[in-house]
């Protein structure tokens, strides 16, 4: 099949696999052969709602998301619409949700969740009955939609914090996810009827690798309610009930199994593939889940979202030392990763060496909707290439490789501070505390006008003494951080990510 657009996947799994579940939740189910009529006929309504011609594509369509399979089926709607969808969760602050909708311009507003939203929006059980009432006339209107259709067309666009207050949103082109979906079935050991468990937000994109690779293999995407993920006794039962075979976390979930010892309760023995991303994995968190799921294949993923997703890989082999790094990996096949000197913007080419991560391929974003000037800022052309364009997204990320040519993530290019003459990196000394069994979490935050290292942490109990004794066994005593603040846990931003931004304004304790 000549694939240019996404929807390829579920055309392709709807004719080998029709009566296979596709999507499921709490409540309900659609098979793949229900999901493609459905979402073709809500895609006709959608262009006849918002009074699009022929001709008109790639438009936003904002999407109010829910933790159900109704989001997911809105999302495929409008990329049938020929037009992109951009998730955005309702319970965000209204200002934020009005500044979204101000950089999106929206040319409709569509809902998939029950809560009370700031602008009118077609709900899905409206679209739904719209839907059930038109003939055949959609048909032939998707089909010409189709024939417009090239792989740089966008797909979705994704919100992230912007540093200047307002939020950028990244866009997505059908060639950047049909790259990654490629990539990862040709790079990893899927089962051959795959049941994902979704833990990811919508409005993030490791959600995406969920939903786009479960229809490329006809598999299952199951969503996992978030409230499970809070009071977590019912999570494995609940991945027991479904058969689940793939998880795809941020390691902030899969560091609930360890700091909750769900392990106790049951083991669920149908995962094979444990895939993670987000944040740095803790050894010690990864070396409890191998200990459980010891049939199972790990795998450390790195990328931020404007390269859509993940960029490289690294499957775990054998147990690690607690304080040892998990690399990064290798760049996937079709993309490159190279590292630059921020300063002289020449690249890096010694092993061990420490520069900006950069990434090259079809896998970059098309840029910041409506922001040209962060989009320069970020998408540049390589310094080394000078007789044509060749861009490269500067991850702001700092890494290094080794002598084998893995990658490793060092930290941010903004959590590297200067501190009494020495440059420090955040993530090194999280690293060392992260190893300590008493820990279930570790952030540490420069606090400029203070001149002081904070450690923020959540443990059973307060144990400055130990963290104390582990740091200077393994790092110099110009890294130890000036104040330990014990909290019972860490405050977590939307993507369940640890919210440095919230402990940094945290008044002294």
């Amino acid at each position: 099949m000549n694939e240019y657009n996404v929807l390829s996947f579920l055309e392709s799994s709807a004719e080998k696999h029709p009566d296979r579940v596709a999507f499921k939740d709490k409540d309900e189910a659609i098979d793949y052969n229900n999901l493609l009529t459905r979402s073709q006929k809500i895609a006709f309504v959608i262009r006849k709602n918002a009074n699009l011609e022929l001709f008109e594509k790639n438009k936003p369509v904002a999407v109010f998301i829910d933790r159900n399979i109704r989001s997911l089926q809105l999302f495929l709607a409008v990329v049938y619409s020929g037009n992109f969808y951009v998730p955005i969760d309702p319970t965000l602050p209204i200002d934020r949700i009005q500044a979204m909708l101000d950089t999106l311009q929206p040319v409709c507003c569509i809902s998939a969740t029950k809560r009370k939203l700031p602008v009118e929006a077609d709900s899905f059980d409206s679209l739904l009955e719209q839907s059930e009432e038109i003939g055949d006339d959609y048909l032939e209107s998707i089909k010409k939609i189709r024939e417009f259709a090239i792989d740089t067309d966008p797909v979705y666009a994704i919100f992230t914090s912007g540093t200047t207050g307002v939020p950028k949103s990244v866009i997505v082109s059908h060639r950047s996810v049909i790259d990654l979906v490629h990539r990862f079935a040709e790079s990893f050991p899927f089962p051959e009827l795959p049941v994902f468990a979704n833990q990811a937000p919508f409005d993030f994109d490791v959600s995406v690798k969920d939903i786009y690779n479960s229809l490329n293999l006809g598999g299952t995407v199951v969503i996992v309610p978030k409230s499970y993920f809070v009071m977590p006794a019912a999570l494995f039962p609940y991945l027991e009930e479904n058969n689940v075979n793939v998880l795809i976390w941020a390691v902030s979930a899969l560091r609930i199994v360890q700091n909750f010892k769900l392990f106790d309760a049951c083991v669920p023995d149908s995962i094979s593939l444990v895939m993670f991303s987000g944040e740095i994995m803790p050894v010690k968190c990864l070396n409890y889940l191998m200990d459980y799921w010891k049939d199972a294949t790990f795998v450390n993923l790195y990328g931020p979202t404007e390269i859509t997703c993940n960029c490289s890989s690294y499957i775990i082999k054998d147990r690690l030392n607690d304080t040892d790094s998990i690399p990064i990996g290798k760049s996937f096949a079709n993309t490159e990763m190279l590292l630059i000197n921020p300063d002289t913007m020449q690249r890096i080419r010694k092993a061990g060496e420490k520069g900006e991560i950069c990434v090259k391929g079809s896998c970059l974003a098309l840029g910041y909707y409506r922001n040209s000037q962060q989009t320069e800022k970020a998408f540049v052309q390589d310094p080394e290439v000078t007789a044509y364009q060749d861009l490269m997204y500067r991850t702001g990320d700092i890494g290094y490789y080794d002598e084998s040519g893995n990658f490793y993530y060092a930290g941010r290019s903004d959590h590297q501070i200067k501190h009494m003459g020495h440059r420090i990196e955040m993530g090194e000394i999280e690293t060392v505390v992260n190893a300590l069994d008493e820990i279930k979490m570790a952030c540490a935050v420069y606090k400029e006008s203070k001149e002081m290292i904070y450690l923020f942490y959540s443990a059973e109990a307060e144990c400055d003494d130990i963290i104390i004794k582990q740091i200077r066994k393994y790092l110099p005593s110009y890294m130890l951080p000036n104040k330990f603040v014990y909290l019972h846990t860490l405050p977590m931003n939307a993507h369940d990510k640890i919210d440095r931004k919230k402990l940094a304004e945290l008044e002294d304790i």
